[in-house]
């Protein structure tokens, strides 16, 4: 099961990557580029892990008619509260890419720990979604909805990474 999400959850950030690879036709200056091109980036990915993470969960969970019916409530909540933290996340990325990883110590340090603010608020959120999983499903179902979430997460978290500058 976690190889099918892994391969699934993969094919669908290559994708984005290669679909976001193909804009931005016209020359500009390289930072310029460089920042429109990941702010694209990072809207397709958001935007298309979106609308296959919801077919991958249900191909993946196998829910019952039960399950899947309190799953969803449950799920588009937490999406929501994701969705802002994530918009803060964009933020943060954004800011830290239009440096291309020239930075000073105060913008270093503000940046990691703003990094870490956000990790510890995904953290509380996802120990928040897995607690309201429980009201609605067996806690071995709302661990294993809450293991896949983890590895959408994890590998989100390693494109994005993967795209940025390292600091110098």
């Amino acid at each position: 099961m976690t190889m099918r999400i892994l391969t699934c959850t993969l094919s669908c950030i290559l994708g984005v990557a290669a679909a976001a690879a193909g804009q931005g036709a016209k020359p500009a200056p390289a930072a310029a580029s460089r920042d429109a091109n990941l702010e694209a980036y990072v809207q397709l990915l958001r935007s298309d892990l979106r609308a296959n993470k919801s077919a991958l969960i249900a191909d993946v969970m196998q829910f019952t008619e039960a399950e899947d019916k309190a799953f969803w409530p449950v799920y588009r909540d937490y999406e929501k509260a994701l969705a802002a933290l994530n918009d803060d996340r964009q933020k943060l990325v954004l800011d830290y890419a239009a440096t291309g990883g020239l930075v000073s110590d105060e913008v270093a340090d503000r940046t990691v720990k703003g990094a870490f603010a956000l990790d510890a608020r995904r953290h509380t959120l996802l120990a928040s979604y897995y607690e309201n999983l429980k009201k609605a499903m067996p806690a071995k179902t709302a661990a294993r909805v809450v293991q896949v979430e983890h590895q959408f997460l994890l590998l989100l978290d390693l494109q994005i990474a993967s795209a940025l500058p390292i600091a110098q």
